[in-house]
């Protein structure tokens, strides 16, 4: 069976019973070349065991199976089982775990599927999960690298740099775990259903240190989301909201200085070394 023929694949939901699911965020793929080109950018190998997430019927799952030692995929439709029982039954290196990423235990999970290999995660992700899924896995610190199909927005912002129009809070999360790359884009005639909106595969390849030290990640954090709580506004209004109540707003425009930007920076004019050295300073400042 070719699982990115529309006509086939609609005679196997139609044989099923299945209908598709906005809340859910599917759209199956229907040009070959994708899921192959997905795989091939995931690096998997024999050493590798790939967690999938939301594999639908199962087109990029069988690229990854002919490539990777094991592939664990998660789907949350149980209308999709059964299909997948089928269009899998040739790969004995596949296994589905029905349930929520978001309500997995994934150390668990990587303890008991993962044993003697390398993860790695590839997916084609439900568009209305991408940023808590992708925050997930790589908070974690399980896996070797990221390989996901995800709305071209979004890949953007993850490899957005300072000063541009994407950049973000989440641009700094991912980038300070991750080196990110955009890879190619998606156009939507490639799915069923067609989504809105233009796709991307990105891969985010896990450091082996996070990007900057700092002696609080979590405190790094409340400053940058603190910085892109009111965008292009003044870095020191938003500091003022998280922090005024340690610190008055002469003191933070102090540490601002001190740390060498000016009283009207914002925070998306700062990479993660500035925010590195801005959080350092701001502990100090409250110790």
């Amino acid at each position: 069976m070719e699982l990115c023929n529309e006509s086939q694949i609609k005679s196997l939901l139609a044989r099923h019973g299945f209908r598709f699911s906005k809340s859910m965020g599917q759209n199956f793929l229907i040009v070959p070349e994708i899921p192959r080109h997905i795989a091939e950018a995931s690096q998997a190998d024999e050493g590798c065991a790939v967690l999938e997430v939301g594999p639908g019927i199962g087109p990029l799952t069988v690229e990854l199976a002919q490539r990777a030692g094991k592939v664990v995929s998660v789907e949350l439709d149980r209308a999709l089982l059964p299909i997948l029982a089928e269009t899998l039954a040739p790969y004995p290196n596949t296994h589905v775990v029905s349930g929520d990423i978001m309500k997995l235990d994934l150390p668990r999970l990587v303890e008991e599927q993962f044993q003697g290999f390398t993860p790695v995660v590839c997916a084609n992700l439900p568009y209305n999960i991408t940023t808590p899924v992708i925050t997930k896995l790589l908070e974690c610190g399980l896996f070797r690298s990221v390989t996901v199909l995800i709305q071209r927005e979004v890949a953007r912002r993850i490899c957005a740099q300072p000063g541009t129009g994407d950049y973000g809070a989440f641009s700094l999360l991912c980038q300070y775990y991750a080196r990110c790359e955009l890879l190619f884009e998606v156009p939507k005639e490639c799915f069923l259903p067609a989504p809105k909106v233009t796709s991307a595969v990105v891969r985010l390849e896990l450091r082996d240190t996070p990007a900057v030290e700092v002696s609080d990640p979590a405190m790094l954090f409340r400053v940058i989301m603190a910085s892109f709580a009111q965008r292009r506004k003044k870095l020191l209004n938003g500091l003022s909201n998280a922090f005024g109540d340690r610190l008055s707003k002469a003191e933070l425009s102090g540490i601002l200085t001190g740390c060498g930007f000016g009283e009207n920076v914002r925070g998306e004019q700062l990479g993660l070394e500035e925010f590195a050295r801005l959080t350092e300073a701001l502990r100090s400042a409250m110790a």
